[in-house]
């Protein structure tokens, strides 16, 4: 990996971890954040692979730092997984096609959203984890909306060429 990969993702790693520690709104189960619009748009930048590796080290900082240790390994498979999600639909079934990429963030939505209920029902139980339902619904919908605003500015900027060179 070349210098200028390494000082990317780091880079985009702390602005995830600053988006979702920095700029939280409480909720009885969680918080809702910034982060994952920085995620995503990481990944549209630098690659699903780099976009996974900063959105599992930004996010899981932030939850040990922030006090959500039983989170933290969660955090780092989801997060890494969402992208994941993203690239198998940029690489190998987008090719040829521009929308693919966006299916992958809506499917790895669907999948973020599930896969944090499935850890609320074994933490906390299924009552619990329905009661947080709406919230992470809400979360995750607010990461996918700040990531196309993030990406439309980025993109008219100019920057975009920036972290392609």
């Amino acid at each position: 990996m070349k210098t200028k990969d390494i000082t990317l993702t780091g880079l985009m790693a702390a602005l995830i971890f600053i988006g979702t520690f920095f700029f939280k709104i409480p909720s009885p189960f969680g918080y809702n954040h910034f982060g994952d619009g920085f995620m995503l748009l990481t990944v549209f930048m630098l690659g699903y692979k780099k976009g996974a590796f900063a959105g599992a080290i930004g996010a899981g900082l932030a939850d040990l730092i922030g006090g959500y240790t039983v989170w933290v390994l969660p955090t780092i498979v989801i997060k890494s997984m969402w992208a994941l999600i993203i690239g198998l639909f940029m690489v190998k079934l987008g090719k040829n096609n521009k929308i693919m990429p966006y299916v992958g963030v809506g499917v790895g939505a669907i999948f973020h959203i599930c896969a944090y209920t499935l850890v609320r029902i074994f933490v906390y139980g299924t009552s619990a984890a329905l009661v947080a339902l709406p919230g992470l619904i809400f979360q995750t919908v607010s990461g996918v909306v700040i990531f196309a605003a993030l990406y439309v500015c980025v993109s008219k900027a100019g920057i975009k060429k920036v972290f392609a060179n």
